[in-house]
């Protein structure tokens, strides 16, 4: 049994003896009363999420799981598949498994794949990578007055991302994974 302070994301929770994957979490040290931790979790077998409040008191059962290095290759109507490099083993995972991390993924990028029993449950990504801007709109001049002044760019993989006024077209940017979020400038 572990502390509820050891949830991550990526992490398993085998709770009411189903399996459950963390997919956000949140630490909570309120001024009053007990600290605890939220959590969405998955189930990767029926895809049913729910939001669990775990007290630091109290104890979870984390399972010990696998994790293996894969190589993405493609995404088609079945999902997206993926390699393992050294013994060149083929697995996929469904659209509803990857979720909205699919955005994120280029062909022949390494990524770790959780795997229970033989079965991938979830995928990791960096937390930070490098998009290339495909497009996005021109500063305009006087923008700046405002402060903090934030339009939209779309990436090589076609998402849609906020950042400042002075990245153009075929600029790098770094992105967070987590939250999908601008980051900074690629150097």
């Amino acid at each position: 049994m572990s502390s509820p302070s050891d949830i991550k994301k990526g992490a398993v929770i085998r709770d009411n003896g189903e399996l459950w994957v963390v997919t956000e979490f949140q630490h909570v040290n309120p001024g009053k009363g007990a600290a605890f931790v939220r959590c969405r979790v998955k189930n990767p077998k029926s895809g049913k999420t729910l939001e669990r409040t775990y007290k630091v008191s109290e104890s979870v059962e984390l399972v010990e799981m696998e994790y293996r290095n894969m190589q993405y290759l493609y995404h088609d109507a079945t999902g997206y598949a993926f390699m393992d490099s050294g013994s060149y083993e083929q697995v996929s995972m469904s659209d509803e498994d990857v979720g909205d991390q699919g955005k994120y993924l280029r062909e022949g990028m390494e990524v770790t794949l959780t795997t229970y029993e033989g079965q991938p449950i979830a995928l990791q990504l960096p937390r930070k990578m490098t998009f290339k801007v495909a497009e996005t709109a021109p500063a305009v001049k006087g923008d700046t007055a405002s402060g903090n002044v934030t339009k939209e760019a779309k990436t090589e993989n076609g998402f849609i991302v906020n950042v400042p006024i002075f990245i153009n077209q075929g600029d790098e940017i770094i992105v967070n994974t987590d939250t999908g979020e601008y980051v900074e400038r690629a150097k």
